[in-house]
């Protein structure tokens, strides 16, 4: 079973619970993980709850639930080093039509995002989080059996130990409640690429 006693705030949230197998956050308003890019501004000040690992391959999993109903109200899993390193990846309400559905990967502190719209209905994702050494993998699924790509990328400041687990956040003003359940840490599931091999040193 996954040990919530490893999990450590990065910053806290409007209010929480977190017991065995159950994470709930309830966000405060004007909350954010970006940087810099194309917006041009910086937001840091979103609640992170993690753990720490120097395991070099591994497999995080973790199902979603959330009542999300404000522009930009998000949850999901995040691997968080500092302010200018990390990557996330979660559903993004925009309106009563759509959400986006995506990934954020930002390094030595510019962000870029990766988006698909869903329908606004969807109220639940699971994610799986893989590492390989410095390389990550963000996949997601509906119904935690079959794992779809959302993300395959690379983390500069990742050498070593990183850090690893569940956020949630409210960029404008509102709040709402984000429920974490079915949290797994095992052997990586990111198989080795099996195609092209590596160029040879030079």
């Amino acid at each position: 079973m996954f040990d919530v006693k490893k999990l450590e705030w990065t910053r806290q949230p409007a209010s929480c619970s977190v017991e065995d197998g159950r994470i709930e956050i309830v966000t405060k308003p004007h909350t954010d993980l970006w940087q810099r890019t194309y917006y041009h501004f910086r937001n840091d000040n979103a609640p992170v709850l993690q753990m720490g690992t120097g395991e070099r391959f591994f497999s995080f999993t973790v199902k979603t639930a959330f009542e999300s109903s404000h522009r930009f109200d998000q949850c999901g899993v995040v691997m968080y080093l500092d302010s200018e390193n990390w990557l996330k990846g979660s559903i993004e309400y925009e309106n009563e039509r759509f959400q986006h559905l995506g990934s954020v990967v930002t390094n030595h502190g510019y962000s870029d995002w990766a988006t698909t719209e869903i329908d606004a209905s969807v109220k639940s994702m699971w994610y799986r989080l893989s590492r390989r050494e410095d390389d990550f993998c963000i996949e997601c699924s509906p119904d935690g059996i079959r794992f779809s790509q959302m993300r395959v990328c690379h983390m500069w400041e990742a050498a070593d130990k990183v850090s690893f687990g569940v956020y949630a956040c409210s960029p404008e003003d509102s709040s709402f409640k984000a429920v974490f359940t079915h949290m797994e840490l095992g052997q990586c599931k990111w198989l080795a690429h099996d195609g092209q091999q590596p160029d040879a040193a030079g």
